[in-house]
């Protein structure tokens, strides 16, 4: 399996369904929370169904839509300059 890429969060208190729009998965949180609910997407490896699940550094995010695997993307927290 080749290397995550990187998704930085830079706002405290993101939520799955937002982290997919922000990774460009999603067009709106509403799809979002859609692609969670119907079990296309795995954080850590595991399916996760709650849409608003908080994430935290170091998580990684995979996201499968129409049977295409899209990647996977690691949160890997807050960045200030």
């Amino acid at each position: 399996m080749t290397k995550p890429a990187r998704f930085v969060i830079e706002d405290t208190g993101i939520t799955l369904a937002q982290a997919l729009k922000f990774m460009g998965v999603a067009e709106t949180g509403g799809q979002g929370k859609m692609f969670v609910g119907e079990g296309r997407v795995r954080v850590n490896g595991e399916v996760e169904l709650r849409k608003r699940r908080q994430m935290v550094a170091g998580d990684i995010v995979e996201v499968n839509l129409d049977g295409q695997h899209t990647g996977e993307r690691e949160v890997s927290g807050r960045k200030k300059g």
